[in-house]
């Protein structure tokens, strides 16, 4: 991956995956989190879920982290003025440089499955406090019998369906509180302005950008493509103890 070229594309974007408000809402509703709940979001990309997060509940306090500077950088000007969130530079691959804080809840959202989704929900439920909440969007097959295309969207993951992804949660300690498509209306929530963005880079010109922008503009139309048969699967989990 050309980083370079990638926060190029990527600036300033409102978001770094697909979701909206109303998916975190949903979510913060059925974890039941106490006044002054300790929140994280991991791989929070530039931030698009932390406001919701701490307005969740009473007095919550979030932490935020990224492994990418830009990101990193574009979230501490966001929330420099927001004493109840923190931002920090950290690695969700890298069990060292993760946060040792034990939380009330982790939302990550389109990143758990970079470690695989075994792992992923061990590292996660060792940051959890004992009954605590995991929040993560998983690759998901809507269907039993994905077509090719679906199948290459998430490119060699081992993908599983919904009732695969509850199976694997469940016997890493979890308890599910509730599990729901990632609408169609978040994807395009990510996509639009990133097309948007592509286009506007189109019109200067830049060639060093045209594989960058190319591979961009066709991730959106191949997910346009298989988004009734492949997505994510956004789902609630209690750590059981």
């Amino acid at each position: 991956m050309d980083w370079s070229t990638f926060f190029e594309v990527h600036k300033d974007l409102p978001r770094e995956g697909p979701g909206t408000a109303e998916d975190v809402v949903w979510a913060t509703g059925l974890a039941g989190l106490p006044e002054g709940a300790v929140i994280c979001d991991a791989a929070a990309g530039p931030g698009a879920d932390v406001e919701v997060l701490a307005q969740a509940v009473p007095g919550a306090r979030v932490l935020a982290f990224d492994k990418q500077e830009g990101f990193v950088a574009q979230m501490r000007a966001r929330f420099l003025d927001t004493p109840d969130v923190s931002v920090q530079r950290a690695d969700l691959a890298e069990t060292a440089d993760l946060p040792r804080v034990p939380f009330d809840m982790i939302w990550c959202a389109g990143a758990l499955y970079f470690l695989g989704l075994e792992h992923g929900l061990e590292v996660m439920r060792g940051a959890l406090k004992p009954g605590a909440v995991l929040a993560f969007s998983e690759p998901c097959h809507f269907t039993d019998t994905p077509g090719p295309e679906a199948c290459a969207f998430w490119e060699g993951y081992p993908t599983r369906n919904r009732l695969g992804i509850v199976a694997a949660v469940t016997a890493a300690g979890y308890e599910i509180l509730g599990t729901r498509d990632v609408s169609d209306a978040g994807w395009e929530a990510y996509y639009q302005p990133m097309e948007a963005r592509i286009e506007t880079l189109r019109a200067q010109g830049d060639a060093r950008l045209t594989d960058m922008l190319d591979l961009c503009a066709k991730e959106a139309e191949d997910w346009r493509a298989v988004r009734s048969e492949t997505g994510y699967l956004l789902t609630v989990a209690r750590r059981v103890s």
